[in-house]
């Protein structure tokens, strides 16, 4: 007898390998921001400004990871540094008016995406597989003591 956990894992497994398919007139379309990008942007525009250590906290990942991301963001135009708004020693990344449009398209490409996929969906059905997520991501949150801002 399989246990539901057992197909929770196959379908998560799934979910990570389709990733969200772009597409437009009939053809896939590849993302034009990179998934770690997508995911800094992401965060800093929720929680404001952060410092690498904010990051590496934040991400749980080391320093020098996130040192390579930000300054892969930094060289693209999509973050900048400033000096702590706090008036704290560490400089922080801020989006960028460019990120933010880069972020914004991104973010409308994925929601096109998956109004695509669900097109057959009731609201209801919407409604309860995104409360549903919440839920699941709230609990890796609490256990990883990690806990990502929502908007």
């Amino acid at each position: 007898m399989v246990r539901a956990t057992q197909e929770v894992e196959y379908e998560q497994m799934l979910l990570s390998r389709h990733g969200l398919l772009h597409h437009r007139n009939g053809r896939r379309e590849d993302s034009r921001l990179e998934r770690s990008a997508y995911i800094l942007l992401s965060r800093i525009r929720v929680q404001g400004p952060m410092s690498i250590g904010e990051l590496s906290d934040a991400f749980g990942l080391d320093a020098s990871t996130l040192n390579r991301q930000t300054a892969a963001a930094k060289r693209a135009g999509l973050v900048e540094r400033i000096p702590d708004p706090d008036g704290g020693m560490a400089r922080k990344f801020r989006i960028t008016d460019e990120g933010a449009r880069m972020l914004d398209e991104e973010q409308e490409r994925n929601t096109s995406s998956l109004d695509q996929i669900m097109s057959d969906w009731s609201e209801e059905d919407v409604s309860a597989f995104a409360a549903y997520l919440r839920r699941f991501n709230a609990d890796i949150e609490r256990l990883s003591g990690r806990r990502w801002p929502r908007p």
